[in-house]
């Protein structure tokens, strides 16, 4: 892995280097070259804040978690969380980075209601960790330049005439990452898989839910365009994007504005822009002349970050399976598909860390490794995918509401493989469950549902009476046109409300309205 060495030369921040790599065109903008690169920032998921003891309860009324330093009362002291530490570095570990025995804390000064002491708390020139690799897919990895701690702002909004903008200390000195990447992107759609896999990486190590929606991850968005064998173009930086796919329609429309721009023969200016979701289309915020000095200063109350390698290494011992290696294992150990794989991979992918990085509530995978053992794993897949979750999602609800024990799942299927229940009857069960969220034993509900498997007597007294309700089809298979017989079987699973088994039936609907073959 490439060393970088530490020191105020390297903080790049996602800059665009001036040497020529392999030209990477397309079809939407021929013989130009899009370069991006992506700085996100990351809530690590930590009762505490980064530098004072106050819960990161963000659901709770305003201005009610925050403690004196929080609020920047003069003589207060920061005092580093060092499960956030912690966290930080399962994330580096996680994507190959080097964690950095000797690390630094920085004041990025500027002034807005939003930041109280006039500064931000962050780690620009020594940073926690450097290098590493997120892979996105087909054989593409993007590298990362640096991954920092520091400190969130608060929030502010403003009134609906403009004119008072009111401040909730909730979110001040939330604890961050962030997470710089180099300029390896070349399309939108590489940026949002990027994204999407830094997502699953965090949650799989526990950091952070990496929900953008609300607000556990935002990015910054550096874009530039180039002809084949120019260097690198002039980079404008989109900020505060807040899904995926603003993100990609935001690089979207930045490459057409450059593009637009350089074929016009006018230069791109260097600047600072947000983003309309509305209109799909970035705009203004400053231009490089603009941009504020932000006086970077060594913090004077916070010593330099000592790890030791004692340190790095136990949090490696302990480290999560990771999405990469958990997506191989399924698949080689259970034999389900790549499809099935990922669609438990992403329902609530982390969600079996609690804060801290402490094992919490159970995930789809978990789950369904619990419910397939000792059975049938495609079909223990099968059912959670279609039947369970397919049904969580009709009722709205996430995977974390599910009443549908473990062991409540896999009895079901028990009952389903040797035949007490059908497969029609098992779904009904499913869905009464799911609504009623009842605790009465499977084997008593079945009894009180008529939901058992009917016998072959009662099996044969109802294909009679289908062959007597329907005389005009039973004619037509005596005379050899088997085809009929599937609206005899559905006759025959309507008056049974689901309980027959339907290849039994449409045997049994065979075997008296056909002579039997010698």
């Amino acid at each position: 892995m490439l060393r970088i060495p530490v020191g105020r030369a390297t903080a790049s921040r996602c800059c665009h280097r001036r040497d020529l790599a392999t030209f990477a065109s397309d079809p939407r903008w021929p013989g130009w070259q899009a370069v991006i690169g992506i700085e996100v920032h990351v809530q690590i998921k930590s009762r505490a804040k980064l530098f004072s003891q106050t819960r990161t309860a963000f659901d709770q009324p305003p201005n009610t978690q925050v403690s004196l330093f929080d609020a920047a009362f003069p003589g207060t002291l920061p005092n580093l969380n060092i499960k956030c530490v912690e966290l930080a570095v399962r994330t580096a570990l996680a994507m190959g980075s080097d964690v950095q025995k000797r690390s630094t804390f920085d004041r990025k000064h500027y002034f807005y209601p939003d930041l109280p002491s006039g500064y931000q708390i962050t780690q620009k020139y020594a940073p926690l960790a450097m290098g590493g690799q997120v892979f996105i897919g087909q054989g593409r990895t993007v590298s990362i330049e640096q991954i920092q701690l520091e400190q969130d702002t608060a929030k502010s909004t403003k009134s609906i005439s403009g004119t008072v903008t009111r401040l909730d200390l909730n979110r001040a000195g939330a604890a961050l990452m962030e997470i710089v990447s180099r300029p390896d992107m070349r399309t939108p759609e590489e940026a949002g898989a990027y994204v999407r896999a830094l997502q699953a990486l965090l949650r799989a190590v526990g950091a952070s839910d990496g929900n953008m929606e609300q607000g556990s991850l935002r990015c910054d968005v550096n874009v530039s365009v180039n002809r084949k064998d120019e260097p690198f173009g002039t980079r404008c930086e989109v900020k505060n994007l807040n899904s995926v796919r603003f993100l990609m329609s935001a690089i979207l429309s930045e490459v057409r504005r450059h593009t637009a721009l350089l074929d016009a023969g006018c230069p791109v200016p260097q600047e600072t822009r947000g983003f309309d979701q509305d209109r799909a289309e970035t705009f203004l915020l400053r231009t490089k002349e603009d941009a504020p000095d932000y006086r970077y200063m060594p913090d004077s109350n916070l010593p330099p970050l000592l790890l030791t390698q004692d340190y790095i290494s136990a949090i490696a011992a302990t480290m999560p399976e990771l999405p990469s290696a958990l997506y191989a294992r399924l698949q080689s150990q259970y034999g389900i598909s790549a499809r099935d794989t990922e669609v438990l991979m992403s329902i609530e992918s982390g969600s079996d860390m609690g804060y801290d990085g402490e094992a919490e509530k159970g995930s789809a995978v978990n789950y369904f490794e619990q419910v397939a053992d000792g059975g049938d794993p495609k079909v223990a897949a099968n059912w959670i995918i279609h039947e369970l979750l397919g049904q969580l999602a009709f009722r709205n609800e996430s995977f974390h509401t599910n009443p549908v024990s473990v062991e409540t799942m896999r009895e079901l299927l028990a009952l389903l493989h040797d035949g007490t229940l059908t497969g029609t009857s098992a779904k009904t069960l499913l869905r009464h469950i799911l609504q009623t969220r009842t605790q009465i034993p499977l084997t008593q509900l079945i009894d009180e549902m008529s939901l058992r498997t009917a016998s072959s007597t009662s099996l044969k007294s109802l294909c009679e009476a289908a062959v007597s309700a329907l005389p005009r089809e039973s004619d037509v298979i005596r005379k050899g046109n088997e085809k009929v017989v599937m609206k005899l079987v559905g006759h025959v699973m309507k008056a049974s409300r689901g309980t027959a088994n339907a290849r039994a039936a449409a045997d049994m609907l065979r075997e008296i309205l056909l002579p039997p073959k010698l």
